[in-house]
């Protein structure tokens, strides 16, 4: 669980902090867990919003461009995590601005869609497309040559 709050912290330090809000919660919420699912999926969802309440407090924001460019919402997700180890690919996330950061983990590595991403933010769908392009154009920037050829 740690790992899910480190993809949504600047740091470390704030990852710790993020993991035991999200532990409090499960252990405070643990009665609502219907079993519908695995445990673990309940908790992962849990550390997620712990993350975003988080950054919420500390006044996340959002640039909303109209008119830039925007990747489709059924776009498949880059292989790119699959050719860089995580602990690279984590310090790369990490090093995003905060809105690209988190619009990139709930779409592309927790997959929620646009719409629902909006909700969970407070943003319109056209910001988290936004962000989401920019974020992965901050990654190709910042890549190896050898994986930057790579489309998203």
């Amino acid at each position: 669980m740690f790992r899910v709050c480190l993809r949504y912290a600047a740091n470390r330090e704030d990852a710790e902090d993020y993991l035991q809000e999200g532990f409090i919660t499960v252990f405070r919420d643990l009665q609502q867990f219907r079993g519908d699912g695995p445990l673990g999926g309940w908790i992962r969802m849990v550390m997620v919003r712990a993350s975003l309440q988080q950054l919420r407090k500390k006044k996340m924001t959002f640039v909303d461009l109209d008119g830039l460019p925007t990747l489709s919402e059924n776009g498949q997700p880059s292989d790119v995590g699959a050719q860089m180890d995580a602990e690279r690919l984590t310090r790369m996330i990490q090093q995003m601005p905060a809105g690209y950061r988190t619009v990139f983990n709930l779409f592309v590595v927790d997959g929620y869609g646009h719409e629902e991403i909006g909700d969970m933010l407070g943003i319109t769908t056209s910001t988290s497309k936004t962000q989401l392009y920019k974020a992965r154009h901050w990654m190709q920037a910042r890549m190896p040559v050898h994986l930057s050829k790579i489309k998203p």
